[in-house]
């Protein structure tokens, strides 16, 4: 495989969620009603969205990344984004679900750079291994410049029957490029525990949702499956828009809530390949329980090694 060419890379972080489920626990830790990714909810006292923005600044440069948003949310980004410029901030009137946040941030970047390779990373996640997920990212960025046609999701090992994530069903191994990458078969949405117990043991992975691919690839395939969704935007693709903000609220109160997985993934994994990154340690913080469950697994680490440290001296 080639060396990626990284002058071409991009990022988009997707952070105009509402956060519903988290709010009880948000509302306890920041005294308002800030969606999660603008809260410091682990250690180290970084917003999700600021360990997001630090975690992909290892691959790209900030003055490459674009950050879709919501503009409702305005108090609580508004200090969030130092080394972003202002006109990398792609803001929603209103929150339409991952396809338009998704759509959305293309624009930004394809009109920058049409030859961009772009990476996708939603801004609630947490890995234990972050070296090892920033590898994998690497890699992806790779492969979609090798294969320039298919689009590269980022599957973590499944550690446990969870019911609320995706599973990705891989197939085969491509021989063409890089052999760690596999086809998509197919996705399981949130599956009941005995389903997701025989898919665990089928090697099916978690599906992270950061993927990557040319943004070309990523325009070809969603007009491939989903022509109406994306014609609604196309007036961002088709010409520069003197008075942007106005297309765009036209356009958002156009078009219903979708979801990217469902309405474009799900329907085309003949043109995906997945990436297994094996146990990465990932965690969707969507729920209180998981960050629970991750501040409990981080303390309780860090008291080990620090118990083991204290006797070794």
């Amino acid at each position: 495989m080639r060396r990626a060419n990284r002058d071409h890379h991009w990022g988009v972080i997707l952070a105009g969620g509402e956060g519903q489920r988290m709010r009880p626990l948000t509302r306890m830790v920041s005294g308002d009603d800030r969606p999660k990714q603008f809260c410091a909810l682990l250690a180290g006292g970084r917003t999700l969205v600021q360990q997001t923005q630090a975690r992909i600044t290892q691959s790209i440069a900030p003055s490459r990344m674009v950050v879709v948003l919501t503009s409702q949310h305005e108090p609580f980004y508004a200090d969030q984004f130092v080394n972003v410029p202002p006109a990398r901030l792609a803001i929603q009137p209103e929150s339409r679900g991952t396809f338009a946040a998704i759509l959305y941030g293309l624009s930004f970047v394809i009109r920058q750079d049409p030859d961009a390779v772009v990476g996708f990373f939603p801004a609630d996640h947490h890995y234990i291994h972050e070296n090892r997920f920033v590898a994998g990212v690497g890699t992806a960025f790779a492969a979609a410049e090798s294969n320039g046609n298919r689009i590269i999701l980022l599957g973590a090992k499944a550690r446990y029957p969870e019911t609320s994530y995706g599973y990705i069903e891989p197939r085969g191994s491509f021989k063409d490029f890089d052999h760690r990458l596999k086809g998509v078969a197919r996705f399981w949405e949130k599956p009941g525990e005995s389903i997701a117990t025989e898919l665990i043991n089928r090697g099916c992975l978690w599906n992270t949702f950061v993927m990557v691919g040319r943004a070309q690839a990523f325009l070809d395939l969603i007009r491939s499956v989903a022509a109406g969704l994306y014609a609604a935007f196309d007036p961002l693709f088709s010409k520069p828009q003197q008075k942007e903000s106005e297309t765009v609220a036209r356009i958002y109160r156009r078009i219903p809530p979708a979801d990217f997985s469902k309405s474009v993934l799900s329907l085309a994994t003949n043109r995906l390949a997945v990436l297994p990154l094996g146990d990465i340690g990932w965690t969707d913080l969507g729920e209180p329980r998981r960050v629970l469950e991750t501040l409990f697994s981080y303390h309780g680490r860090w008291a080990w090694e620090h118990s083991m440290a204290q006797t070794a001296s």
